[in-house]
């Protein structure tokens, strides 16, 4: 039984070595002799390799794993610092021919061969894993750069932020200021197969766009039949016609270059220089950049020792020298191929934007072996910060909706943009909390919540209303006014803590209001759709906030109404105005200030008018009703009076009713003309409130 046992544990060792052996994958892209020197990591998913190398060959042959040869082929560049130029780039491409037989797999090493191997009936000129791109060379001596792009797993930042910090040297931040100590760092993952040794190091905080190609793969359109057997075509296609002109004059005869020096390599490198600082851009223009990987450039001989030759023959990570150019000594050198410049402090990344892009340069090289994870320190410094509350609902925290949150609130004045992020909140030596970073750009300000204050509590209410008045259009004798349609929000803030709070409160703005006397220190982020308002709450103590928004309308209304006074009173006091505009005005307003009392006075007779008839009429009913009754001569006394003194007052109103009817018809004539020669067009801009 233990024999069993054994003989089953050892064949189950065997089948799992046999496994791992089988999973071994190799690196993504090979070529012997051009060692990994740069990686630049993005944040879409995608990274730029960088190879280089002394070549003395006439044929470079890169094993590149089948899914990346499309990117591989669409994004390669090539630049030499001397020799010849490639000629073409070759692939195999994948036919099924139907005959369903296996053929053994090639040999899995990388090479670098002077001329094609012969080609093995029984051999392919790819893998089970990798395909064999070749580049045919013209010569034999070269000192290659290869840069091509390729997927890879995106760096993600993570962050540190101590509240309340020193200096550098540790000492306490001087009395009521508001510093903080951030950190931030840099995650990187290999999986392309291979080891990074030695390799110069930079993350993009940035995502060119960057897609999957496909040109590895045969692409034949389907084509229209033609039949020689008589049937007609369905669709005819139409025929293009063009005109007889005269041909145009021979061109002049070229002019003849004058020949290069000896050794100089200024024209050779234009086209070069140009590639490489497509490169360095992050793929910006990778449709240019494959170019290179056929393009022919003028022999020159490079100026390489015999020593680098031998040392890249020898297929080390760091074979390749510094490339020396015979460039003009105004082209300032290409980015890719220099190292970075020295710094203060050693362990930090330099930090450069580029188009709008930030990139983080790690001063050192940088080893990352396969299947393993690094973490880079990118930038490490004072930075303005506070630790204070925010009142900002969450539907996710139900809490939220009555106490605010502890937040961590500083300004990125760093040189460049700081990626969406975790970030980790300390103070005092105590860990507070985490929280998330959203993208920040240089010199904004942001505010991260960390935990939830149970200290504090939070009462909203809301009321809308109309206020204001003023003149927004006078034409043809119609009055337009501008109102306010405000909205109060209140925020009763209550503490119960010992110590006096500062709390920032979250106000989802109304679309198309703005704004009004907001308190000092409100950030309006239009582009958020909200504003941060603060407010300072005593110890033990409540303060209310009210956030004042205002939205426009229009409406158009009498001249007589109390609201187009308002208006207009206002318009001639504002030194602004119009001043023949408000002469106009003047002048009708003097009418109206006759016409608007007798019109008042009409209407309040009016009214006392209908009541007394209404009351006359029911007096003679009563008459009526007692008329016969010879016991009710006093109460037919007194209904007799009543009604004679309405009629008596009946007469004095109609009276008055037609001298201010007259009255009335001869100002709203004048005014009528005053006012229809008034034009207002635009109206004056409405005083905005000093926050």
């Amino acid at each position: 039984m233990r024999r069993y046992d054994v003989a089953r544990a050892g064949s189950g060792l065997l089948l799992a070595l046999t496994l791992l052996a089988g999973c071994a994958r190799g690196p993504d892209v090979d070529a012997s002799g051009l060692a990994l020197r740069r990686v630049v990591i993005y944040r879409n998913g995608v990274a730029y390799f960088e190879r280089r190398g002394l070549i003395d060959a006439d044929q470079v042959t890169f094993r590149v794993r089948k899914e990346k040869v499309g990117d591989f082929l669409a994004t390669l560049a090539v630049i030499e610092a001397g020799g010849s130029s490639v000629r073409s780039a070759s692939f195999p491409v994948e036919v099924d021919d139907g005959s369903g037989e296996d053929e053994a797999p090639s040999e899995s090493g990388p090479e670098v061969t002077t001329v094609p191997p012969p080609k093995d009936k029984g051999a392919k000129e790819r893998d089970d894993d990798h395909e064999k791109v070749k580049l045919t060379l013209d010569g034999r001596e070269h000192d290659l750069v290869i840069g091509y792009v390729a997927e890879t797993p995106v760096w993600r930042p993570s962050y540190r932020l101590v509240m309340g910090a020193g200096g550098a040297q540790g000492a306490a931040p001087p009395a009521g200021s508001k510093q903080a100590h951030l950190q931030a760092w840099g995650i990187v993952q290999n999986l392309s197969g291979e080891d990074w040794k030695g390799v110069k190091l930079s993350l993009v905080a940035g995502a060119p766009l960057a897609f999957q190609a496909t040109l590895d793969q045969a692409a034949i359109p389907p084509r229209p039949i033609v039949s020689d057997q008589g049937e007609v075509i369905a669709s005819v296609p139409t025929s293009e016609t063009t005109l007889a002109t005269e041909a145009a004059p021979p061109p002049p005869p070229p002019v003849a270059p004058a020949p290069a020096a000896p050794g100089d390599a200024s024209e050779e490198y234009a086209f070069a220089d140009e590639v490489e600082a497509q490169m360095e851009k992050g793929g910006a223009n990778l449709r240019s950049a494959r170019r290179s990987a056929t393009a022919t450039v003028p022999a020159a001989k490079p100026s390489v020792r015999l020593s680098d030759r031998e040392e890249a023959r020898a297929g080390g990570q760091h074979a390749g020298p510094q490339l020396k150019r015979a460039a003009p000594a105004a082209a300032p050198p290409p980015m890719a191929m220099n190292p970075s410049p020295p710094r203060n402090m050693s362990a930090l990344a330099a930090v450069a934007m580029e188009a709008g892009t930030t990139r983080y340069d790690i001063p050192f090289p940088v080893d990352i072996p396969d299947k393993s994870a690094t973490m880079v320190l990118l930038l490490a410094r004072q930075v303005p910060g506070e630790s204070i509350f925010l009142f900002a609902p969450d539907g996710g925290v139900p809490a939220s909706s009555s106490h605010p949150f502890r937040v961590a609130r500083f300004t990125n004045d760093t040189k460049g943009l700081l990626e969406r992020g975790p970030i980790a909140v300390f103070e005092n030596g105590a860990f507070l909390g985490q929280g998330m970073v959203e993208p920040l750009p240089p010199g904004a300000t942001t505010t991260v919540p960390f935990a939830l204050e149970r200290g504090l509590a939070v009462d909203t209410m809301r009321e809308e209303n109309a206020e204001g008045a003023r003149l927004a259009k006078i034409e043809g004798g119609a009055l337009e006014i501008e109102r306010d349609w405000v909205t109060h929000t209140k925020y009763a803030v209550r503490n119960g803590a010992d110590l006096a709070a500062r709390t920032l409160v979250k106000h989802p703005r109304l679309h198309g209001t703005r704004l009004h006397a907001p308190p000092k220190g409100t950030e309006d982020n239009v582009g958020t759709g909200s504003a941060l308002v603060p407010i300072d709450v005593p110890r033990r103590g409540t303060a209310v906030l009210d956030v004042d928004e205002r939205r426009l309308f229009r409406q158009q209304i009498d001249w007589l109404d109390q609201l187009a006074d308002d208006a207009v009173q206002g318009y001639m006091k504002d030194p602004r105005a119009d001043a023949a505009v408000a002469k106009q005005l003047g002048q009708a307003w003097d009418i109206r200030g006759k016409l608007r009392p007798a019109i008042d006075e009409r209407d309040r007779i009016l009214a006392e008018q209908q009541r007394l008839e209404q009351q006359s009429h029911e007096l003679r009913q009563n008459l009526r009703a007692i008329e016969k009754n010879k016991t009710a001569d006093e109460l037919r006394r007194d209904l007799t009076d009543r009604l004679a003194k309405a009629s008596a007052r009946l007469d004095e109103i109609t009276k008055r009713v037609i001298v201010l009817e007259m009255q009335i018809n001869e100002q709203q004539i004048r005014f009528r003309d005053l006012t229809n020669e008034i034009k207002l067009l635009a109206p004056l801009a409405p005083v905005r409130a000093a926050p």
